[in-house]
Formats: structure tokens, C-alpha cells, sequence
């Protein structure tokens, strides 16, 4: 275990002393981005038992992708640092350097080529942890021009600003539609439904305090680790974990309440929208005390300047829509269900 290289690190020395010698004064880009845990940094030694190894994603023109694949795939060496060069990926063997076109990939990955413009579908139709995929890991050498690699990560870095308010005023919405129920569950003597309902309205806080902070919110397995890193995020993670571990809806709510004041006093410090009230209250003339999710969702739209965006249905991009990993990994699918949703043309 103490022996672990980071995926990056492996990467980056397996392009320089490997990969990059076998394509002496070819115009390309190089990089570790797209999926696997080492991209965003989470991969530990656990993660070399399957679809890792040294990896390079190679950039070239598309009229030299076949010519330069098997250039480059007679050239490598059997093993790299001790480590295979052709390992299992995915459920394929092959190895560890993918020659593709750029704008291919990025149209496979996203669903569109961002370089030629992202439109409003284009934001809220591609997951959060692709946006991550591509905006995240590394590029160790970016050779294509000014409309490179670089140029496309640059555009996809962060939303809009208009953008950026409607996504968190529906992220608002998600916990405004469920944060009295775990009180209300327990009331009826429903532990487990409160317990559920509370653990779903942690993941939403969790989300929402990282897109306040600019960050992309990645899958489900790596959304504690990401809440972790976060500067400042110490006192909202001990308040959302002892809301897991409480043993009783009234310990549940007093703690998620906790959550809440955080997440909204961060909102109200990155002067997005006006600046609200951060205490709880009491959901109408029932015993619930709630943040009033709403009141921030339609602050945030208020503050939206853009008239098509501030007139759309306060659902959200496609990972407020739905959660299906079949429906995120498929850019056709997520287009037509976001657009649906939206109202938005395809």
C-alpha cells in the first residue's frame, strides 16, 4: 500500500519517458482526463485492481488517428514501472494509450464539441461528473493550437453566471420539496422513513455546498470525499454526519437544521442573490423547523438577468432530474430527457 503512485503522477511520467518520444514533432495533446477515480484525484491502491494502469489519452488530427495508433501501439514497451502497458479497461483489454480526434471524443464524452459554443442545453443536459471528467485531471502537453485541448476545458471550467443561479436555485428546490418530511415521519413513529428522507436531504446539502463553491459534484461514491476537500466544509460534514447517526427525527432535524444555516450563509457570502435570513423556522403551525428552501431558490431566480433562462420550470439540469447511471452515461438520453423537461429544443 505504501508503494501507491496516484493514477496522475503514473500518467504523467508514462507520457514523457514513453509515450512522447514515439511522436517526435507530431502536433498533439496529451492528458489523463475522462473517466476513472485518478482523474479527480480520489484513486488509492484499492484502485489498481482493475481498469487502472499508465494511461494517456493522445490527441491528434483526425486523418492520423489509425496511422499514429499503430505507431504508437508497436513502439510501447511490455510494461511500464513494473506495470503492464495493455491491461483490461472497461471490460477490454487494450493499452494504456488512446489515440483518438479530439473533437470526436469530446462529442462522445458530452455529447457536443464545446469549442464550436455551448448553448443553454448544452450546460444543463451533461452531467456533473463529466463536466468533472473533462475540466479535472491533467494535460500534460497541449500542442494542437489555439482551439486545443486547453481551450475546450477552458470554456467547460464553470457555468455561467445565469446558468450557475438557476442550477442552484433547483438544487434549493430539491431540499425545499422533502426538509420537513424526516420530523414528519417520525412523528408517526417512522424512524427508518426519517432516517432515509434525512440521508437524502444530506446528499442535496452536500451538492449544493459544492456547487456554491464552484465545483462540479461528482457520482455518488466520490461525494463525501469531494465534500472533504472543500475549504471550510469541516462544521457542514460533522453536522450532516451526526444527521446520519442520529437515533431519533428530532436529533435528525436539529442537525440537518445545522446544515442548512451553513449552506445558506455561504450563499449569502458569495452574493449571488439577495441576501436572506439564515435561521430555520417553523414549517407553518407544525413542530418541523425547516430553512424555507424555496425562499433562496426564488432569490436566485430573481437575480437571474437572462429572460429564457429565468422563464424556465425550476427542475433543473439533468442530474436534478434524474439520477439513473444508465440515463447520466448516455448523451442522447440525458439530451432528450433535459430538453423535455425544459421545454428546450434538442
Amino acid at each position: 500500500m505504501s508503494d501507491f503512485v496516484p493514477g496522475i503522477e503514473l500518467s504523467r511520467a508514462f507520457y514523457h519517458e514513453v509515450v512522447a518520444p514515439l511522436v517526435p514533432r507530431l502536433p498533439h495533446s496529451a492528458a489523463l482526463i475522462g473517466p476513472g477515480s485518478e482523474v479527480l484525484a480520489f484513486d488509492t491502491a484499492r484502485s489498481a485492481d482493475h481498469d487502472w494502469g499508465p494511461r494517456v489519452l493522445l490527441f491528434v488530427a483526425a486523418g492520423e488517428v489509425a496511422e499514429v495508433r499503430a505507431k504508437v501501439e508497436a513502439g510501447l514497451p511490455g510494461s511500464f514501472r513494473g506495470l503492464p502497458t495493455v491491461f483490461g479497461y472497461h471490460g477490454e483489454v487494450r493499452p494504456g494509450v488512446t489515440v483518438t480526434d479530439l473533437g470526436a471524443w469530446l462529442a462522445e464524452r458530452l455529447g457536443f464539441d464545446p469549442r464550436a459554443g455551448v448553448s443553454l442545453l448544452d450546460w444543463l443536459a451533461v452531467p456533473w461528473q463529466r463536466l468533472a471528467e473533462v475540466t479535472r485531471g491533467e494535460v500534460f502537453y497541449d500542442g494542437l493550437g489555439e482551439g486545443g485541448l486547453e481551450a475546450a476545458r477552458a470554456v467547460l471550467r464553470w457555468y455561467p453566471q445565469d446558468v450557475w443561479r438557476y442550477v442552484l436555485a433547483c438544487q434549493w428546490r430539491r431540499i425545499a420539496q422533502e426538509e420537513p418530511f424526516p420530523g414528519r415521519c417520525g412523528e408517526v413513529g417512522d424512524e427508518l422513513g426519517s432516517a432515509v428522507v434525512g440521508a437524502r436531504l444530506a446528499r442535496e446539502v452536500m451538492r449544493l455546498a459544492l456547487l456554491l463553491r464552484r465545483r462540479y459534484p461528482p457520482y455518488a461514491k466520490w461525494l463525501g470525499s469531494a465534500l472533504a476537500r472543500l475549504p471550510g466544509s469541516t462544521e457542514l460534514g460533522e453536522c450532516l454526519g451526526s444527521a446520519m447517526a442520529a437515533r431519533s427525527w428530532r436529533e435528525r432535524q436539529e442537525r440537518l437544521a445545522g446544515a442548512y444555516a451553513r449552506v445558506a450563509a455561504l450563499q449569502n457570502r458569495m452574493a449571488l442573490a439577495e441576501r436572506l435570513d439564515e435561521g430555520v423556522r417553523g414549517f407553518h403551525d407544525r413542530p418541523f423547523q425547516v430553512i424555507g428552501g424555496d425562499r433562496f431558490a426564488e432569490a436566485l431566480m430573481a437575480s437571474v438577468g437572462d429572460p429564457v433562462i429565468r422563464g424556465l420550470p425550476v427542475v433543473g439540469c439533468v442530474d436534478q432530474l434524474s439520477d439513473s447511471t444508465d440515463l447520466l452515461m448516455a448523451p442522447g438520453r440525458a439530451r432528450a430527457v433535459t430538453a423535455a423537461a425544459l421545454g428546450l429544443g434538442a
